[in-house]
């Protein structure tokens, strides 16, 4: 579990979080939502070491982030997943190779063991086999199962996931979601996604946060968030032609 509590980042004049708190609960998916500008991406960053924060606490299962020594926040680190918005693979290197760099990179497991471990994730993504392919012969939901099965081979606690369905189309979109939930699910982890995609929020929304104007405007699940009364939160949902028609439908 990641608990954020009371967090503000101030950059130069400007207050981009403003008393942020929130919990990210284990074993769940839990989203932060939010129109482009409004802190969210900032909070994400500032959770994962990228941004100090002003004042505040962030605490993994219970030990404040913020104050730990550069030490202790490597070994945090490493048991944080990372899939970035635009897959981030490394062009050079094969489809195992990517996914082994994690492991090259904080661990001393001997080539045997990190091929098993490669494969292994390869297969819970469904590329079994697709070892020795460049990511430039792999489609865009592909390069993105590659991502996620780099973010899960060091086995994290916690996974950070940054718009992961950008640039796919609905069905891959929809497979993204699915493999994500299900990977938190079967390994209990923390699972923290940022998104615009209102599908995502209504198939694999388990905790909602609403960043709007740098605060943690509204918190809920996908049950909720279709229900609620909240102006800004309605004005998000339904932004598109398509969500007003079926809140009109909802509502009739």
């Amino acid at each position: 579990m990641i608990e954020v509590k009371n967090v503000n980042k101030v950059f130069g004049d400007h207050k981009v979080l403003n008393d942020v708190s929130a919990v990210f609960e284990k074993g769940k998916v839990n989203l932060i939502i939010g129109s482009s500008g409004q802190g969210k991406s900032v909070l994400a960053k500032c959770m994962v070491g990228l941004h100090e924060v002003t004042n505040g606490c962030i605490l993994y299962d219970g030990v404040d982030f913020c104050i730990m020594n550069e030490l202790e926040r490597r070994d945090i680190c490493k048991q944080i997943g990372m899939l970035f918005q635009g897959a981030a693979l490394f062009d050079s290197m094969t489809v195992e190779e990517n996914i082994m760099f994690p492991l090259l990179m904080f661990t001393n497991k001997s080539k045997l063991e990190m091929k098993k471990r490669v494969d292994f994730c390869l297969e819970r993504v469904n590329l079994e086999g697709k070892n020795k392919l460049f990511p430039a012969e792999c489609s865009g939901g592909m390069q993105k199962r590659i991502a996620i099965a780099r973010a899960i081979v060091m086995n994290p606690n916690y996974l950070f996931c940054d718009e992961p369905n950008s640039g796919l189309d609905p069905k891959t979109s929809i497979l993204i979601d699915g493999l994500i939930k299900e990977i938190t699910y079967e390994f209990n982890t923390t699972t923290i996604v940022i998104t615009h995609d209102m599908n995502s929020v209504i198939e694999i929304g388990d905790n909602i946060n609403f960043i709007h104007q740098g605060r943690n405007w509204w918190s809920g699940n996908k049950q909720d968030i279709v229900k609620t009364n909240n102006q800004e939160v309605i004005d998000f949902v339904y932004a598109s032609n398509f969500m007003k028609q079926i809140k009109s439908k909802l509502n009739s």
